[in-house]
């Protein structure tokens, strides 16, 4: 494969970054005007925006972008897989490109004393004896991503994010930088707009220091993400407001259940407008700009990449599950056993009456056979559960046998490649079935032009499925992550001062 797609797939479970957008020296935005012949369409257009305007103002939403308590940051779009911009530490201000990752909660950039990670020397580093305003702190830290992990110490200094400064900042100088996706990434460093909970060593967000040094009056950000990789603007992040002219109709909100991510409940989740039952009781999900795909439970992912004819590794022990199992579990199912219960019944889980453990397996073989054996049994213990998911699915259609196992077995050859990854026909893009969410009793429904990524190689593309496996444990599992292919659809805004998230129809 091409550099360009073999970037993209390490960029793939990493964060992004932006420019900045600079006001005038007298403090005002001033945007360019074009006359522009009345019409109906035109009119209709702006009757439209005064009901967005009149919302926003009811739920103290609006400020005018030139504003002194609103700061826009622009952002760069590399391949729809990293949206990063810039700020600047210390006095004078030493640039860095970043990416605001809603996901985290620390900023953290390559240090100058960065002496034995490569990263670091592609990138810029942060001297702190060029500022003026730098203070000591220097306790040590660490952080482990999705894509790798940081280590550094703290310190302190001035922070430009547009034409705000927040005075006196904890952030992570880093001196290792472990993993080859800093190495290739267009950004230099990390800010975290999370909540407090999940910053390392308590420091606060960036957000919450601008809100206790007054920079911002309206306690909120959002975010617009332009999909279009070739357009010169990637999309921005509005501080203190939003830019009515990247979204239309009115935001749909639902409240923060979880602080730390930005987690909220989440309703049914749809393949062609056909529900999957995997979240009719509800599923925790997260948005999360830092992730560049849109990540669920391996199993549903499986169903996704099978009705869009999604190419994953395929898995032997899934496929012999169906084979040896599948009739049985049908059986089973039939005759009303609960489906959390029967993995257990067909002997390859033990149920403990919450959860599926894997079953024990006594060997009088040595301690790495034993270990082997074990993890084969956890892997058909997966398969098993993942199986019956599958064929309870179809049951619901009223499916026959034979179509029923058929259909569990094709979806043994879409699971996710080990990176989580699946790739589809560019060709057959048009073809493919809408995906939807429910989220406060609302569909946000993704097409297939949203949810594909598309990479061109020279005279061919690569298209790549915008959706990966990724199974988080209970009991914060199983969880959705929301990544820059929804953001991207929906425009997206952050209320920490009511603690909600808003979504609308992207433009």
């Amino acid at each position: 494969m091409g550099h360009s797609f073999v970037l993209l797939y390490i960029c793939l479970w990493t964060l992004t970054c932006s420019l900045l957008l600079h006001a005038s020296s007298d403090g005002l935005l001033r945007i360019g005007l074009k006359k522009k012949h009345l019409d109906v369409e035109t009119l209709n257009a702006a009757k439209s925006a005064r009901k967005v305007i009149t919302h926003m103002q009811k739920n103290g939403l609006h400020r005018s972008l030139a504003d002194s308590d609103v700061d826009i940051v622009s952002l760069k779009n590399y391949m729809d897989a990293q949206y990063f911009g810039e700020i600047g530490i210390g006095t004078p201000p030493q640039n860095f490109t970043v990416i605001f990752d809603t996901g985290s909660s620390n900023l953290w950039v390559p240090s100058s004393k960065c002496y034995f990670s490569i990263a670091c020397y592609f990138h810029h580093r942060y001297k702190a004896s060029s500022s003026t305003t730098y203070t000591k702190n220097g306790e040590s830290c660490e952080i482990t991503y999705g894509s790798g992990a940081i280590s550094g110490f703290f310190s302190q200094d001035h922070i430009q994010v547009g034409d705000l400064t927040i005075k006196d900042q904890v952030f992570i100088e880093t001196t290792r930088e472990s993993s080859l996706t800093f190495i290739l990434a267009k950004f230099d460093g990390i800010l975290g707009l999370g909540f407090p909970e999940i910053s390392v060593g308590g420091c606060p967000p960036l957000w919450y220091s601008m809100v206790e040094q007054d920079l911002i009056d309206n306690k909120v950000f959002s975010f617009w993400l332009n999909r279009d990789a070739d357009s010169t603007n990637g999309g921005e992040i509005v501080f203190g407001g939003v830019d009515p002219r990247h979204f239309k109709g009115e935001h749909t909100y639902v409240p923060v259940t979880r602080e730390g991510y930005w987690q909220f409940n989440m309703g049914d989740f749809l393949i062609d407008g056909q529900s999957t039952g995997y979240c009719a009781e509800g599923c925790a999900a997260i948005v999360d700009s830092g992730t560049s795909l849109l990540a669920g439970p391996t199993t549903i992912v499986a169903q996704i990449n099978h009705a869009i004819g999604a190419e994953g590794v395929v898995s032997m022990e899934c496929k012999e599950v169906v084979k040896q199992y599948g009739e049985l579990i049908l059986e089973l199912l039939i005759a009303q056993t609960r489906p959390d219960e029967v993995c257990s019944k067909v002997g390859l889980c033990i149920f403990d009456g919450a959860r599926y453990v894997s079953a024990g397996i006594d060997s009088v073989v040595d301690k790495q056979k034993e270990e082997d054996l074990s993890l084969n049994q956890d892997l058909l213990c997966t398969a098993c559960e993942m199986a019956v998911v599958w064929i309870e699915n179809q049951l619901r259609g009223n499916k026959t046998k034979e179509r029923i196992l058929a259909y569990a077995n094709e979806l043994c050859e879409r699971l996710p490649s080990p990176n989580g990854e699946s790739t589809v026909s560019c060709d057959l893009i048009a073809s493919m079935p809408n995906i939807s969410f429910t989220i406060a009793n609302k569909t946000f429904s993704l097409s297939p032009e949203e949810y594909v990524l598309k990479v061109d190689q020279g005279y061919a593309s690569v298209c790549i499925s915008g959706f990966m496996g990724f199974d988080m444990p209970a009991p914060r599992g199983p969880l959705w992550i929301l990544g820059d292919v929804f953001m991207g659809a929906y425009h997206t805004v952050f209320d920490f001062g009511n603690k909600r998230m808003g979504f609308a129809k992207a433009v």
